[in-house]
């Protein structure tokens, strides 16, 4: 099968690495993060060492015609977005008769958007992994298939955030041969269903007030889920200035 991977992350390393090894895998083309936005740089560029320079492409131009024009002219039948940042319109989407099938680290139709590690613990929604065709919504393509993550009471956003990635490298090479194959089959996502968050929706959560009555179990679950050195944490103000909180939680164990 021709394909075009569009990849971002540790986890779209790993799937590049993986597809490249497959035989049954032709890879025409891969589309990445400019550099300023680019996580796990130095893998992404050493597993596309020997790929040919023209056929990477720059994500943030794939609205283009121009872009558009050199993937058709490779011919791929299908796409594949791992842990990718950009919008797909309808025009890219036409280029893949096969589809495009999106890994994102939530159970879908849970936390569609962005961050779903911080959202699973803060509303208490299921965690898990999906692998989804791409529609024209966010995350909102049927479902192809998708696995639950268990979350213990002492994750934090960071523990939660790795186990959601190691489980979707998992899930995507246990489906993709299904994919390859033909025989997997979809279910749509219930239109009733679910939650979705934008990157900004952190906001709401970030600054802490040390005035408000809050629930003693809703606090914890912010301040946990926002753990996750060394991005930005919650925080209080005080005197004018932030002052982030991180938390460490351990089980005891007899």
């Amino acid at each position: 099968m021709k394909v075009f991977l569009m990849v971002n992350n540790w986890v779209g390393s790993r799937v590049l690495r993986w597809m490249l090894e497959r035989e049954t895998c032709c890879l025409v083309g891969v589309a990445l993060h400019p550099p300023e936005l680019r996580q796990c740089d130095t893998a992404l560029r050493t597993a596309l060492a020997d790929f040919p320079a023209e056929r990477i492409f720059d994500a943030s131009a794939l609205k283009t015609r121009a872009a558009r024009e050199r993937i058709a002219a490779l011919k791929p039948e299908a796409g594949v977005s791992a842990y990718f940042g950009y919008i797909l319109g309808e025009r890219f989407r036409a280029l893949f008769p096969r589809g495009i099938f999106n890994l994102h680290p939530a159970m879908l139709p849970y936390n569609r958007g962005a961050h779903p590690n911080v959202w699973s613990i803060v509303e208490g929604t299921p965690a898990g992994v999906t692998v989804h065709l791409v529609d024209g919504g966010v995350d909102t393509g049927p479902i192809v298939a998708q696995r639950e993550t268990p979350v213990y009471p002492t994750d934090t956003g960071a523990a939660l955030y790795h186990r959601l990635e190691r489980d979707s490298l998992e899930l995507f090479r246990d489906t993709w041969p299904t994919v390859e194959a033909g025989t997997y089959v979809t279910r749509e996502q219930p239109p009733d269903e679910g939650t979705e968050h934008k990157a900004a929706d952190l906001a709401t959560i970030d600054e802490l007030n040390p005035d408000a009555h809050m629930r003693v179990g809703d606090v914890i679950n912010i301040l946990r889920a926002r753990t996750f050195p060394p991005y930005p944490s919650s925080y209080i103000t005080v005197d004018g200035k932030r002052v982030f909180v991180r938390v460490e939680l351990d089980e005891d164990v007899e």
